[in-house]
Order: structure tokens, then sequence, then C-alpha cells
């Protein structure tokens, strides 16, 4: 029973087809407004009108001019200390139901909340030509912004231009706009954002992951369904007044002195997990910095400083120098733009790039199930189960939308991959003092009981490859046989790249005297991944120089001896790293150490950031406390007056309660 009816049922139970849902509509609507205009001091203040935002309950920990700021904090703070964080989003499924009659709506605080008034925001639409995003105006005093949007590597690139050319957008002249790009979406930007719109290289940013928006859109959603019929208006209200409640439960948990089930408020939280975390940082980034040569070191700290400052172009410090082989997203984005022969299939290309994943995803099933113990609990086999039938359904997909490139082959085989022994341990082997390239998976045969319905990641994955370059070339597959061979060499360029990282980082593990008896191996996946890509690519290419340049990996060429291993140079001769007298080493140190700096900063910053946040929220309650008691002294009515000294003393409490909380913690007043 929904509300609605039983609140029908409770109150007029004899008349129950009299339908009052309009009413308990328009009557919610208006409760809703007046209640937040009488919490917000415009009860008592009757001369004056809500302007833009007067609704809405701003954060006490952001810094606000003239509201929880000290008096002299223009001459004592700079400006990565005062700068304000943006995070753009959109939501998809807060959909609404087109109105029959929009002129009847009415808004009773249009723009007074979180959201922007409708009719600027229509106009501005009308004149914009694709960009929906309103950057509201800050405060002028406020000369630095990060913005943390998405897609912000393409958004920043025309955005000041744009509201330059719009009437009903504005940014102060002073303002400086640092775009960034959320930790969660970079990782599906190409390899060029990653320094320049990371949050980790960003100076002022403290610690954050860029996707806060992500998380309240969750519980968000769920009141979604219920505003979709509603007026614009109305709708409107209710989701000002869901964001208002989400604003109030997060300050309570700031000032408010009580003990969730977690331990502490969040600020107290966040203060000892920044400084606990920063301790791990500098430790590993002094430790780091001991064994290095101090000059390069210099220098290396010389080239961050500029990065910090120049930013864009400079802060590729914090990639590999050299010419890089073809990744495999590479390859397969340049396949996708080559114009088709005649003889082409449109889809080829994703239906092979499906192919090789659904090979990697094998693999990674196959390693899962060899970790868990046998046998399995009861929850893990509905776990193993449910991703055995999803990787079936890829299977049996990818083969028949197979059947359409292959010109009626019969496409369904029964090979059943196999792990390469030369990488594959045995009990016998395992001791203490393992090396950190030993393997220890072993031979793995799955359970007797799958072996007559052959597990999903047992199941042979066709592709052209498997009946070689001279069965194709027969069939008139040519340009199958070309793309398949193409991605493979991306996929082998992108094992060896990921392989040479992981020993270099070994490399400058072990030299910091880290080897531990736990410490992380490269992993076994990526050299089965590798050989595979190579029988492929020598199956497609059996009369090329292939076979040469991706040779065979074996355990001696990973076993660190003085001899360098040919992965090291396989990415070509205008490689700018002297592999022979140690360059490429030298690079992974200055990389690491670059990172290593860049994350102890961020943690610094952090717990800086996380004291001013407790001074401007003890200061952000002392603002409200004073502006109810203004209220309370101005007031003659006894029962407005009563109502303003309850809110003072609500306002008096938090401030006290903070005062207690962040006592010792929290940085100076000025």
């Amino acid at each position: 029973m929904s509300f609605y009816q039983k609140l029908k049922r409770f109150t007029n139970d004899a008349f129950p087809e009299r339908d009052r849902y309009r009413e308990l509509m328009r009557v919610s609507q208006l409760w809703r407004d007046l209640k937040h205009r009488k919490w917000f001091g415009f009860w008592h203040d009757m001369e004056q009108d809500p302007g833009d935002g007067g609704l809405a309950l701003f954060c006490p920990a952001c810094p606000q001019p003239g509201v929880n700021l000290p008096a002299a904090w223009k001459v004592h703070y700079d400006r990565d200390t005062m700068m304000r964080q943006y995070v753009i989003d959109g939501n998809f499924t807060a959909q609404h139901m087109k109105m029959n009659k929009p002129e009847l709506d009415v808004a009773l605080s249009d723009g007074k909340g979180y959201m922007v008034a409708e009719v600027p925001y229509q106009s501005h639409l009308k004149q914009s030509l694709d960009s929906k995003e309103i950057f509201r105006k800050g405060r002028e005093s406020i000369t630095k912004a990060l913005v943390i949007y998405d897609v912000g590597c393409q958004w920043s690139i025309n955005f000041r231009s744009r509201v330059k050319n719009s009437p009903s957008l504005l940014l102060p002249p002073a303002l400086e706009i640092v775009p960034a790009v959320g930790k969660f979406h970079l990782a599906a930007h190409k390899l060029s954002c990653f320094p320049r719109y990371s949050l980790n290289f960003i100076k002022g940013a403290g610690h954050l992951d860029g996707e806060i928006l992500e998380t309240l859109w969750a519980p968000f959603n769920k009141i979604s369904p219920t505003a979709k019929s509603m007026t614009q208006a109305h709708r409107q209200e209710v989701y000002d007044d869901h964001m208002r409640d989400s604003n109030w439960k997060k300050l309570v948990g700031m000032g408010k002195f009580f003990f969730s089930w977690r331990g502490f408020p969040s600020l107290l939280k966040k203060y000892k997990n920044s400084n606990k975390c920063l301790e791990e940082m500098n430790e590993a980034y002094e430790q780091l910095t001991a064994v290095l040569d101090p000059d390069k070191v210099a220098r290396w700290e010389s080239d961050a400083l500029r990065a910090e400052a120049d930013r864009g172009e400079a802060l590729d410090i914090y990639l590999l120098k050299g010419d890089k082989a073809p990744t495999f997203q590479e390859v397969w984005l340049q396949l996708m733009k080559n114009p088709k022969s005649p003889s082409g299939n449109v889809g080829s290309v994703a239906w092979l790039a499906e192919g090789i994943s659904i090979e990697d995803s094998q693999d990674q099933l196959r390693s899962e199930i060899q970790q868990l113990s046998s046998p399995m609990s009861t929850r893990q086999e509905v776990k193993i189960s449910e991703k055995r039938q999803r990787l079936s359904s890829r299977i049996e997909k990818f083969h028949s939308n197979g059947q359409a490139f292959c010109k009626g082959l019969d496409i369904d085989g029964t090979f059943t991959p196999q792990d390469d022994p030369a990488f594959c341990g045995s009990d016998e082997e395992e001791h203490e003092d393992r090396e950190f390239w030993d393997d220890d998976e072993g031979d793995w045969e799955a359970p007797e009981e799958e072996v007559e319905g052959l597990a999903s990641e047992l199941m042979s994955i066709w592709m052209p490859s498997a009946i070689g370059a001279a069965k194709l070339t027969e069939l008139g597959l040519h340009d199958l046989l070309k793309e398949e061979r193409e991605l493979r060499i991306g996929q082998a360029n992108n094992c060896l790249d990921q392989l040479r990282t992981d020993l270099g980082n070994k490399a400058m593990l072990y030299q910091q005297n880290f080897r531990t008896e736990n410490s992380t191996r490269e992993g076994t996946r990526t050299k089965k991944e590798s050989k595979r890509a190579r029988q492929a690519i020598l199956r497609l290419d059996p009369d090329g120089n292939m076979a040469a340049k991706y040779q065979e990996i074996l355990p001696e060429d990973l076993a660190g001896t003085s001899k360098v291993a040919w992965f090291w140079a396989i990415d070509g001769e205008k490689s700018q790293l002297n592999v022979e007298a140690g360059g490429l080493m030298e690079e992974f140190y200055r990389i690491n150490w670059l990172k290593a700096r860049a994350r102890r900063d961020r943690w610094k910053e952090e717990v800086s950031l996380v004291r001013h946040e407790m001074l401007w929220t003890g200061l952000w309650f002392e603002y409200h406390k004073k502006m109810w008691e203004q209220r309370a002294l101005q007031l003659t009515e006894p029962g407005k007056e009563a109502y303003a000294n309850k809110q003072m003393g609500l306002w008096s409490d938090f401030a006290s309660k903070a005062r207690l909380m962040f006592h010792g913690k929290q940085m100076d007043g000025i």
C-alpha cells in the first residue's frame, strides 16, 4: 500500500472514491516551501526574499569569504588553500515526463535552491551549441577553481571562449580554472591525459578521487520514479529538498558530537586517516630518495616544480620517455579508422577484439579458480558459476557473430587452452627465498565434474589464427588475417610493456632493500598472454620477420643476468633510452621518485586542508549562531522570538561541540 492510499484509508475510510491526490501534492509543495523559508530565516526577515541559492544549505567545510574565513585570510592564505573544487556530472536516470499544460505550472522557489532558475537556463540552452553545463559565477575573491569532469580534457579546450560568447554566463576575470578528470574515469582516457589531468599531480588538490557525485546519485535515484510524473516546478523543489537533506546529514556528521557505528565523525576520521597515510607516503619517499643520486634528485625536483607551475605539456615528465610500440587500443583505433576494402566486413575488428578480450577473461577466471581453496565454499561456487555463465554467453555470442565474417567456415573448435609448462612451478621447487619471477600456479586441471560439460574458462575460442595464414588465404579471408595480426602485435606490445614495467619496479625495490617473502611478483598471466599473442602472430605471418622481433620469453630473460633481454629494446631504434647504459632503469627511478613525491605532497596537502576544514566548520557554525542571535534581538513577537532562540541554541551547540572535538587538531585562527 502506498503512502497516499494509507493516508486516505486513515483519514477518509467511508468515502474511498474521493481522490485527493492533487490536493495532497499541492499542500506538500506549499508546506515544503514554508518550512524551508522559516528554516533559513526568511519567515523572520519578511522584507527580504531569498535570492539565487538562498534556500540552499552549503558545505560548512568549504571556504566562504564573509562567512567562515578569518578576517585576515587574504594575507595569510595562498591560492592553493583557497582553491574552490567543483565536480561536474550528469544523471540520466532522473528523467521527467512531458507536461500537457506547462503554462499552468507554478514555481514557489525557482532557482532559490540548488538547481538554477528555469527561464535563464532555457535561454542559455537556446544560445548554446551543444554544451549544457552552467558554471555558476563564484565569489570574485576566490581566484582559483579546480573543475573535475569525466571529459575535462575536452571540455576545458573551448570553455572560456564559450563563456565569453554567452550572454548568460560570466566568470570572474582573475579566476584560474584547473581542469581534471576523476580517477575512475581517467583510466578510460588515452595515456597522455594521465599526467595532465590526474588529480595526483595538481598542487593544492589534496587527496580526492573526484567521483563524489557518483556516490550521491545512488540515493538520489531512489526518488526519481516518484518525481518523474510531477510538474516541472514541483519536481525541482523535491530534488532541492533531497539535496538539502543530504547536505544536512553530512553537516551533522562534521559538527555534532556523536559516535557513529564507524567510531568518529567524518572530519576526525579524515584527519586520522590523512596523518597515517602521510606518514606512510613520507617514509616511502625518504627511503627511495636515500638510495638515489642527489644530483639527479635535485634535477627531478626542479622538473617537478616547473611542471606544477606551467602544467600542460610540462606534466609529461610523469610519463616514460622514449618511443613506444603501438598498444592494443591504438592498433584497434587505427584499424577502425582505416577505410574498408571491398572484400572487408564492417564490424570484424570489434569481433576480433572481443575474441582477444574473451581469452583474457578465461585466463583471469582460471587464475581466480586456482587460488580458491579446495573444496570451494557454497558462496564461492555460486560466484564462480555466475562468472562461468556470463563467460559462456559471451563465447556463444562471439561464435554466432563470427559466422558473418568467416564465409560459412565451421568455427566450432575443440582446442583447449593449456598453461605454458615453462612458467609453471611445482610444489618441490617452492622454497622460502623464492625469486620474484618464480610462479606458484603449477599445472592445473578443471574439476572432474566440469570436464564433461567443459567449463567456460576451458572452452576454445575460434580465431582466424587457429587455422593459419595459408588456409585463410585460400578462403579469401585476407582482411581478417591482417586485422588479427595487427591486433595481436598490439596485444604483444601491451604484454611486453607491462613486463618491462614490472621487472623495472622489482629491480628498484630490490636496490632499496625492500625484498620480502611476500613481495608482489609480476603476473604469470602477462607472460601467458604474451606467448599466446606470439603464437597467433607466427601462424598469421609465418614467412615474415616477426619470429625474430617477438621472440619467446625464456626464464633466463627474467633472471636479471648481465645480458639484456631482447624485449628491453623492442620499441625501435629511435628510443631515447640507452638500454645498455642503464638509461631505462634510470627512467624507472625517475618516474617512481616523481610519483612518490606527488603522493607525499597530496597527502601533506590533505592533512593541511582537513585542519583548515575543521577551523572553517567551527566558524561556519559561529556565523549562523550570530545570525539567529541578531534576529532574536530584533523580534518582538513571542513565537518568532522563541524559534530564533531555538535556532541560536542549535548552532551554538554545534559550535561548542566542534571546538571540543577539533581542539588541538584544527588550524590556528588568524
